[in-house]
């Protein structure tokens, strides 16, 4: 990399990653509320929020979306749809009890968490759920069978769970953790407890290893990596941890370009830029404008993925043609 002493104002350069941005689990969300809004009219609630992005749920909200915290604050009757990271059977039976017109906007590869759970805890199974607390994702997974899945969220949970030898243990994940911090979790809990079993397949979303590896292979080359997405966002907070983590050397976290602090450019001539799993490219451009007014007029694409997954919408919205079939 050419030195900070050194460099000319053509040297520099963003490496824009790829894939980044919205995975299939976001984009049918988005569209969901898009098409019930036109379908149904406003008001159309969302329970929490449909994605984590600032921008995604004002831009919605505007259009006639109110989101709720709670189910009961969804009048009774009304359309209400579920967010992407998916709720526990006791919001549907609260849903059921308001007689609201729900629409499941959670991400499938959520719910193949959700049914492992229950498919595990039927056969007997503790389950170790390496993942958040807190998170919605997390709380709606546990849900499915409360009483026999541990959340990992740290090391001291771990040293906190105790299990008989003739215990049947089985891990499952959070779909949005970073996949290097979850193996070391994994590997912490096989020397604790030697007859815990891997799950069939990986909990971790394909779009959340594609954007990690995408990001590992720039930031060795990059001074800054800028990732666009929200606070609360995880697989967005877990980029900027694998930037640091594989060679940039200063990483950060905004939602608009406007939050970029001239000060992060000192002495950068390669700056990295990439955007969670639940932001629209609309706010990426406008980062790469701004860099671009800054001199870094050069962009090269980095690309470690093609991605092509689409999932269908809930049948309620969905196109009469595709309904059809």
């Amino acid at each position: 990399m050419t030195s900070p002493e050194t460099a000319r104002p053509d040297d520099k350069l963003v490496l824009l990653a790829a894939p980044r941005g919205y995975c299939a689990g976001v984009d049918r969300a988005v569209e969901t509320v898009e098409r019930a809004l036109k379908q149904y009219g406003a008001p159309v609630y969302v329970r929490k929020e449909i994605v984590h992005n600032r921008y995604v749920v004002d831009t919605l909200a505007a259009r006639g979306a109110i989101f709720v915290d709670q189910t009961f604050e969804v009048p009774e009757g009304a359309h209400c749809v579920f967010s992407a990271h998916g709720v526990s059977p006791e919001v549907h039976r609260e849903a059921r009890q308001l007689s609201l017109n729900t629409l499941d906007a959670t991400c499938p590869l959520v719910t193949k968490v959700h049914n492992e759970v229950k498919r595990f805890a039927k056969q007997g199974y503790q389950i170790l759920l390496i993942g958040h607390t807190g998170h919605e994702e997390v709380e709606g997974t546990m849900g499915e069978a409360p009483d026999v899945v541990h959340l990992i969220d740290k090391k001291e949970d771990i040293d906190n769970l105790t299990f008989d030898d003739g215990e049947k243990l089985i891990w499952l994940s959070q779909t949005t953790l970073s996949v290097d911090e979850t193996m070391t979790m994994v590997k912490l809990l096989h020397e604790k407890f030697p007859q815990l079993e891997n799950p069939p397949s990986d909990d971790i979303c394909y779009a959340t290893q594609n954007r990690q590896v995408a990001v590992k292979a720039i930031a060795q080359r990059c001074q800054l990596m800028i990732v666009v997405g929200s606070q609360n966002s995880s697989n967005s907070k877990r980029l900027v941890e694998v930037a640091l983590q594989h060679g940039a050397d200063a990483a950060h976290l905004i939602d608009y370009a406007n939050q970029i602090d001239d000060a992060w450019l000192d002495g950068v001539t390669v700056v990295g830029v990439t955007s969670g799993a639940s932001v629209p490219e609309i706010l990426v451009r406008e980062v790469l404008d701004y860099l671009d007014r800054h001199g870094y007029s050069r962009t090269e694409e980095v690309t470690t993925a093609d991605e092509k997954l689409v999932f269908a919408l809930p049948r309620a919205v969905r196109p009469a043609d595709r309904a059809r079939r």
